[in-house]
């Protein structure tokens, strides 16, 4: 077995990176969900970004009838200026960019991302990445409509989306308790209502569902789901959802990673955009 200079070997050095990217138990008292990872700068944070640490990865879902699915992708600064005409070429008709996040980013791409989306010819709409750590729900909505998040009956575009998932900057649940989360989703929900007419999209994993928020079943009338899962099928949906929406399958799709696929033919996407 090959020796560091350090004297750590090799396996001993894979066992230290393990374990930066394992939860820490922390001493007794400690929240359950503290991290001992260095947190990402703030702002950095993107859709699906967890799921892979989380819920792992299962396979993924066989080639779709058309007829039946839409594909779609996500895209944040991380991409810089996307191929959308590659994207628009292989089967991509829909996307959903991200305009902002907390009440402090906004994303630097997004022009060329929004616009270079609906140029091709994509029905396109914005996500907000939910940081409930930082300010009230009905102040991050402000912050979205007011940089990107509006929505307009023009058939194109499609309604906002409520990212709220795991932390990347510390405890999982924002340190939040289950019922003080529900309440900053529904401060959010409802003034992204008031403000644009529209119920927004959550865009959610069951697993961070099921542990930040108890499972809540009281959205699933109202706002349309779009599930994270990278498996072979969608598997259990969080409560109060007979159906998803949307689902995020994988984050190793072509061109820009982030690939979806809608619960319907175009005519259905274009039905979510009009309202």
């Amino acid at each position: 077995m090959r020796v560091h200079r350090s004297g750590t070997t090799l396996a001993g050095a894979a066992l230290a990176a393990l374990a930066l990217l394992l939860p820490f138990a922390g001493p007794a008292g400690a929240a359950p969900d503290a991290d001992v990872r260095k947190a990402p700068a703030r702002g950095t944070a993107s859709m699906g970004m967890g799921v892979l640490a989380h819920d792992g990865r299962d396979g993924t879902p066989g080639a779709p009838t058309r007829a039946v699915q839409t594909e779609g992708v996500d895209v944040s600064s991380h991409q810089g200026n996307v191929a959308w005409s590659t994207l628009w070429n292989s089967g991509v008709r829909w996307a959903y960019v991200k305009a902002t996040e907390g009440t402090y980013y906004k994303n630097t791409s997004f022009t060329q991302q929004y616009n270079g989306s609906y140029d091709v010819g994509m029905i396109r709409g914005t996500y907000h990445f939910a940081t409930p750590d930082t300010t009230g729900g009905a102040a991050q909505a402000d912050y979205f409509v007011d940089n990107g998040g509006g929505w307009s009956k023009d058939g194109r575009t499609l309604p906002g989306v409520l990212d709220i998932e795991w932390n990347p900057y510390g405890a999982t649940c924002y340190g939040k308790t289950q019922a003080g989360m529900v309440t900053w989703i529904r401060d959010f929900l409802n003034r992204y209502k008031a403000r644009t007419g529209r119920d927004a999209v959550i865009y959610t994993a069951t697993s961070w569902w099921t542990q930040c928020t108890g499972n809540h079943a009281g959205f699933g009338a109202t706002n349309p789901l779009w599930v994270a899962r990278y498996a072979s099928a969608v598997g259990t949906l969080p409560a109060g959802w007979e159906y998803y929406t949307m689902w995020q399958y994988t984050s190793t799709g072509p061109t820009v990673g982030d690939h979806n696929r809608f619960n319907g033919d175009l005519s259905r996407v274009r039905a979510l955009a009009n309202g």
